[in-house]
C-alpha cells in the first residue's frame, strides 16, 4: 500500500487523512489533551485562597501557582519544533502527555508552596508542547478541504477550557480538596494517550538529529524567568527600593537583550524572530499577545475579587465566570467559517471590540451586585471570543511563507501564553496598588466615623467588632474601586489590539496553519 510504505526514491509517503468514526475519535483525544492542557492554566484560579489556606501562605503568594505554571508552559511551547523533529511527533506528544499526568499527581500530594511550584514548573513544561502539537496533528488528520473544522475545534478547546476552569476548580475545592484539581487530570491523560497511541501510530513523522541552540535556550529562560519573578515578588520587597528587585530587573533586561541579539545571527535559533520581518505577523500577533494579556487578567481577577471582596463561595464564583463558554462554543465554527470569506481584520476588530465594551460594563459593578449583573457580561463577553482567537491566529499564520508557518506559529502560542502570565502578575500588583489608594481616599472623606461606630455598638457589637466592621465595610469599598480600575484598563488595551490589527495587511490567501 502507497499511504503505509516508503516510496521508490526513499521518501516517506504522507499518510491519508482519517474519516468517520476513527476521525472522531482521535479528534476528540487531540481536543480533549489540549483543553486539559490549557484548562490547568485556570482551574486553580478560583481555588487559590483554599491553596494559600491549605499551605499556610498569603493569597497573593497563592498566585504564583498560576503564572509559574504559565511561564513554564510558554518557554517549553519554542522547542516543540526541535522536540518533534527529534522524537517524533507522536512520539513526543506520548511523552508530554505522560509527564503531565505524572507532575500532576505530583502536584496534588505537594504540602509546601516550594514543592507545588516545583511541579507546577515542571507540569507547565511537560504541557507546553501538546498545545502547538495538538495543533499540527488535527490538521493532519483531517482532509485539506475540512482543514478549517480542525482549527475550530483546536481554537474552541483553547477558549472554553479557561472558562470551564474555574467552575471545576471551584466546585471541587469546596465539596473535595484543592489537590483534586490536578487528580482530575490523570483519567483524562489516560484516554488522550490510548486515542492517540492507537490511532495516529501512521502520522508519525521521521526522527533526525537536530542540533539544539543550548545559549538561546538559556537565555530565553533566565531573561523570561527573572522578569516573571520580578512581577510575582515586586510587591513584597517594594518595588525598586529592593536591590533583589533591581536585580531581577538588570538581569531580565540583559538577558532579553543578548536574546534578541543571539537568536538573530545564530543559524539554528531555539526562537525565528526573524518571522517578525512579515508585517501580518508582527502586528497580528502583537493583537493577539495584548488581548490575550488582558484576557486573561480579567479571567484571574473576576473570581479573586468575588471570592476575597464580594462573598461569593469558589463554586458560585464558578458559575459566573463559566458563562463565558457559552457562546464562544458556538460562534467558534462561524468565526472558522468566515476566515477567507471577508476581510479577516473586520471580523477580528469587531471581536475586539465587542470585549473592550462588556469591559466596560464590568466597571459598572459594585460589592452588592446581583448574580445576572455579573453573568450577562461573561455571557456576551463570549460571542467576541472565538473571533479573536481564530482570526488573528489564521491571520498571523497566513502572513509568513508556509515554510515558516511552523516556527510562526510556536513563537505565536510561546507570546500569548507568556503574555496570559504577565497580565496576571501586572493585574494583581496593580489591584492591590489601586485598591490601597482607594482606601486611602475613602478613609479621608469618612463622613463622622465616631458617629457609625457608635450605632455599631448600640447594634449589639463590641468596640473591637464595630471597629471592625467599619473597617471591613471601607476595605470592601476600596478594593471593588480598585478592581474597577483595572476592567477599565484592560479595556483600553482591548482597543488598543483592535487597531494594531489594521496595521497588518490584508492577507493575500488566508491560511488555516501549515498541517504538514
Amino acid at each position: 500500500m502507497a499511504s503505509a510504505a516508503p516510496a521508490a526514491n526513499g521518501t516517506r509517503s504522507e499518510p491519508q487523512p482519517l474519516s468517520g468514526m476513527r476521525l472522531i475519535v482521535a479528534a476528540f483525544a487531540l481536543a480533549l489533551a489540549n483543553f486539559v492542557v490549557v484548562l490547568d492554566m485556570t482551574i486553580a484560579n478560583v481555588s487559590v485562597p483554599h491553596i494559600a489556606g491549605g499551605l499556610a501562605v498569603s493569597p497573593t503568594q497563592g498566585t504564583w501557582v498560576i503564572t509559574s505554571y504559565a511561564v513554564a508552559d510558554a518557554i517549553s511551547v519554542p522547542l516543540t519544533g526541535w522536540l518533534a523533529s527529534r522524537f517524533g511527533t507522536v512520539r513526543w506528544f506520548l511523552i508530554s502527555i505522560t509527564g503531565f499526568g505524572i507532575f500532576s499527581f505530583l502536584c496534588g500530594i505537594s504540602r509546601t508552596l516550594d514543592a507545588l511550584i516545583l511541579f507546577r514548573v515542571l507540569q507547565g513544561l511537560s504541557g507546553g508542547p501538546l498545545m502547538p502539537l495538538t495543533q499540527i496533528l488535527l490538521l493532519r488528520i483531517f482532509p485539506r478541504e475540512k482543514a478549517g473544522m480542525g482549527l475550530a475545534i483546536w481554537a474552541m478547546t483553547t477558549t472554553t477550557a479557561p472558562i470551564l476552569g474555574p467552575i471545576l476548580g471551584g466546585t471541587i475545592s469546596d465539596n473535595w480538596s484543592w489537590p483534586w484539581i490536578f487528580f482530575i487530570n490523570l483519567p483524562v491523560v489516560a484516554i488522550c494517550a490510548f486515542g492517540v497511541g492507537s490511532l495516529l501510530g501512521g502520522f508519525e513523522t521521521p526522527r533526525r538529529k537536530a542540533g539544539i541552540d543550548v545559549v538561546g535556550l538559556v537565555l530565553l529562560v533566565v531573561s523570561v524567568g527573572a522578569f516573571q519573578i520580578m512581577l510575582d515578588t515586586g510587591r513584597e520587597h517594594d518595588w525598586f527600593g529592593s536591590a533583589w528587585i533591581v536585580a531581577l530587573a538588570i538581569i531580565a533586561a540583559i538577558g532579553f537583550v543578548a536574546f534578541l541579539i543571539w537568536e538573530l545571527t545564530d543559524a539554528n535559533p531555539v526562537v525565528d524572530l526573524r518571522v517578525f520581518r512579515f508585517r501580518g505577523f508582527s502586528f497580528g500577533t502583537a493583537a493577539l499577545s495584548l488581548g490575550f494579556g488582558a484576557f486573561f487578567a480579567q479571567v484571574v481577577l473576576t473570581p479573586l475579587w468575588l471570592q476575597q471582596v464580594a462573598g461569593y463561595t469558589a463554586t458560585e464564583t464558578g458559575f459566573v465566570v463559566a458563562w463565558l463558554g457559552c457562546f464562544a462554543v458556538i460562534l467558534s465554527p462561524v468565526a472558522a467559517a468566515l476566515v477567507g470569506k471577508i476581510d479577516i481584520r473586520i471580523s477580528i476588530s469587531a471581536g475586539i471590540i465587542w470585549m473592550a465594551v462588556m469591559a466596560v460594563v464590568r466597571a459598572s459593578w459594585n460589592a452588592d451586585v446581583d448574580y445576572w449583573t455579573l453573568a450577562i457580561p461573561h455571557i456576551l463577553q463570549g460571542m467576541g471570543m472565538p473571533f479573536f482567537f481564530v482570526g488573528l491566529t489564521a491571520l498571523a499564520i497566513s502572513s509568513v511563507p508556509e515554510d515558516k508557518q511552523t516556527s510562526a506559529a510556536g513563537l505565536m502560542n510561546f507570546l500569548r501564553t507568556l503574555s496570559g502570565a504577565i497580565g496576571t502578575a501586572i493585574a494583581t500588583t496593580a489591584w492591590d496598588d489601586a485598591g490601597r489608594t482607594s482606601r486611602s481616599e475613602l478613609v479621608s472623606t469618612l463622613n463622622d466615623p465616631g458617629r457609625a461606630v457608635d450605632r455599631l455598638q448600640g447594634a449589639g457589637l463590641s468596640m473591637e467588632q464595630a471597629r471592625a466592621a467599619l473597617d471591613r465595610m471601607v476595605e470592601v469599598q476600596a478594593m471593588t474601586l480598585g478592581v474597577l480600575h483595572i476592567y477599565i484598563a484592560t479595556g483600553i488595551i482591548f482597543v488598543i489590539a483592535a487597531a494594531a490589527v489594521w496595521f497588518a495587511p490584508r492577507p493575500a490567501r488566508v491560511s488555516m496553519g501549515a498541517a504538514h
